[in-house]
């Protein structure tokens, strides 16, 4: 088995891996990612203890314990850019040896979970109200830039979406990946469920207009009509696809659960996001730990 080089897995001085800052006795199996990093302490304040804080750039990391489950949680940032980050970084800590640069020859699986915002892409899913991702449908493009083989049903899939929104394929080339079914069934009341649409950008890429008019026109419309099957499209947002996508690729169980803040359809945005934020960890938690 050859040693990976140091330009590529990069660890510090103090035998963590580059950007998260963490060793791998400082992660936990049970990973929670949250966007902003204020968000971690939202999450970590429902800790029994804190076994560890660590913190380099927007990655901030806590470690703990709640009842007999020990928990990391992790802040990300904005954008399948950082995801591609920080899932490789985490997958690294769980499954390479850091003393001799190789692939264990025993896999770890990890348990990852998004606590995120987003908006809503259907009219009934009101504002403050929650999400769990059956799918996650990106059109950001990170994970084109990895070798894999689509199943027929993602095949199917993009190309009815494809077909139905008439995207422009010179923009992005959209795929697909389903969350893990067996986290997924953890949240049943109260949580609607769907497909996630992953965005490389805030504005123009989830169809907002300012000061500059868009190539593609009527984007919010499209993906809310668009159906296949039994599936429809939920929500959007910055993350979910990345995680759903590389998660796979690496064997790993993810699942992206979001707090709804804006209504796309009726234009509407929460009154009290961060109230509202602070209701979904406390469900998400409380239905991960049962």
């Amino acid at each position: 088995m050859s040693k990976i080089p140091e330009s590529e897995l990069i660890i510090n001085n103090r035998g963590a891996i580059y950007h998260l800052d963490v060793r791998p006795d400082e992660i936990a199996d049970t990973i929670i990612l949250v966007g902003d990093p204020g968000r971690v302490k939202k999450v970590s304040q429902y800790f029994d203890r804190i076994e560890f804080e660590l913190q380099h750039r927007e990655f901030v990391t806590h470690t703990g314990i709640i009842g007999n489950k020990r928990i990391s949680v992790v802040s990300t940032g904005i954008g399948p850019d950082n995801i591609d980050i920080v899932l490789n970084e985490l997958d690294a800590l769980a499954n390479i040896d850091f003393e001799t640069r190789e692939i264990k020859s025993s896999f770890k699986k990890l348990n990852i979970i998004r606590f995120g915002t987003s908006g809503a892409l259907q009219k009934d899913i009101p504002v403050d109200s929650l999400v769990a991702s059956s799918h996650g449908l990106g059109l950001d493009n990170l994970l084109n830039f990895y070798e894999y083989e689509k199943s027929v049903d993602a095949n199917n899939l993009i190309k009815a979406f494809v077909d139905q929104t008439s995207l422009d394929t010179s923009i992005a080339m959209p795929y697909i990946f389903e969350g893990s079914r067996s986290l997924l069934s953890k949240f049943n009341n109260d949580f609607h469920k769907g497909i996630t649409v992953t965005c490389p950008g805030f504005y123009g890429p989830q169809g907002r207009i300012l000061r500059l008019n868009l190539k593609s026109k009527g984007l919010i419309n499209k993906l809310t009509s668009f159906s296949y099957g039994d599936h429809g499209i939920t929500n959007f947002e910055m993350e979910t696809s990345a995680i759903y996508g590389l998660g796979n690729l690496l064997g790993h169980e993810c699942l992206s659960i979001n707090v709804i803040v804006a209504n796309r359809v009726i234009q509407e945005f929460s009154k009290d996001s961060n109230a509202a934020v602070e209701t979904m960890i406390k469900k998400a938690l409380e239905n991960l730990i049962a």
